[in-house]
């Protein structure tokens, strides 16, 4: 009997430290790779046979650090019907491994660090190759991409990366795609599709590659500039400004037939844009000058669209 009460003690004391050591050891986890939760989930069926289609199932069910922005079955519904399509088999798999390739980023970037700005996709520019860059607007944790596709559902985890869920399907972008999305560029737009202007601005800066003026270059004016630029001429509006005259502002911000990289500039460069000569140099930053010898500097450079590139100055250029 003494025994047996000497012995209960101890047999409590193993089975407590039993119980802590199952808590303290680490759980084997086994996640799925991005591809894998597409697989698995019926609303993801359209994604997961483009990708299968493009060869690209292979790539987000190997090893690697991706972010994915998903389109789901309705999504995709929407795009072959926009684009006119009766199945995924009617696209051009080159073309549609290209469409894929802009909903994937390299490496993980959770929804809370999402920030405005432009971010670098892993589709390709026809114009040189280059990385395809998209616009990401953040205000108040709601999340936009290149102005038309708006993330849904955040932060799904895989093994290889993080899935974002998002409401469309994110079309390849053109020059005027950054100039409608962001938000710094509000004025540029407002300028651009003025009712009275006789040139359709938004239609030149959407030419496909190939197709002349394409390739193009635009100088983007931000907002600010904009705002003093009507300090300078002392007027209140825009509208102030007469059509011609705006038409040719506008001009001297394109160079047609040509992709011009911060990398191709240098100094006392004359630049022929769609509405006369400026000039370029690089000394200290790069910067533009005008027939006035207004300087305008070159803060945000190349910002690769489909069909050109764009660089965002801070003055506008002005024709005379």
């Amino acid at each position: 009997m003494k025994k047996r009460n000497l012995l209960l003690p101890f047999l409590l004391l193993i089975s407590l430290l039993s119980c802590f050591k199952d808590e303290s050891e680490p759980q084997m986890v086994i996640q799925k790779t991005i591809f894998e939760h597409l697989a698995s989930s019926i609303d993801y069926s359209y994604l997961t046979y483009a990708l299968q289609k493009t060869d690209l199932d292979n790539v987000l069910n190997g090893a690697g650090d991706y972010t994915l922005y998903a389109p789901d079955n309705s999504s995709f519904i929407g795009f072959l019907m926009r684009g006119g399509y009766g199945s995924l088999d009617e696209v051009p798999t080159e073309a549609l491994k290209k469409i894929l390739l802009n909903h994937v980023m390299a490496g993980q970037i959770r929804y809370r660090d999402f920030k405005s700005g432009y971010y670098p996709t892993a589709a390709s520019s026809d114009v040189n190759g280059r990385p395809l860059l998209m616009y990401i607007n953040q205000v108040n944790m709601r999340v936009t991409l290149n102005g038309s596709s708006r993330i849904v559902q955040g932060n799904v985890n895989a093994s290889n990366g993080v899935i974002h869920a998002v409401n469309s399907v994110i079309p390849i972008p053109s020059l005027v795609t950054f100039v409608l999305a962001d938000t710094n560029l509000y004025n540029l737009r407002l300028s651009l599709t003025r009712d009275d202007l006789t040139v359709d601005f938004p239609t030149i800066l959407r030419t496909e590659n190939g197709s002349a003026p394409a390739p193009l270059t635009v100088f983007a004016p931000n907002n600010t500039a904009f705002v003093d630029l009507l300090n300078e001429l002392e007027l209140e509006r825009m509208s102030s400004i007469d059509e011609p005259t705006l038409k040719l502002t506008l001009y001297h911000h394109v160079l047609g037939e040509t992709n011009t990289l911060s990398t191709d500039l240098s100094d006392n460069l004359t630049l022929n844009t769609l509405g006369g000569e400026i000039t370029a140099n690089v000394t200290d930053r790069a910067s533009l000058t005008d027939g006035n010898a207004r300087v305008s500097n070159i803060i945000a450079l190349d910002i690769q669209a489909n069909n050109g590139v764009l660089h965002i100055v801070d003055k506008v250029i002005l024709p005379f």
